[in-house]
């Protein structure tokens, strides 16, 4: 299934995130902040992001 991927990288549901650094928009905080996956270790995470628009979502 996962054989025919020409990307750079296909990530797998067995496959652990790259830790990251980055912005993000703190709705409680009403601001941007930056945050890192390491502080989420453990913990369930979704990721998600929308790269044609720059809205929030």
């Amino acid at each position: 299934m996962y054989e025919d991927c020409v990307q750079p990288f296909c990530a797998q549901t067995t496959d652990t995130a790259p830790l990251f650094v980055a912005e993000a928009y703190d709705n409680v905080e009403k601001k941007i902040k930056e945050i890192s996956l390491e502080s989420y270790r453990g913990k369930w995470v979704i990721l998600f992001f929308y790269a044609s628009d720059f809205t929030f979502v």
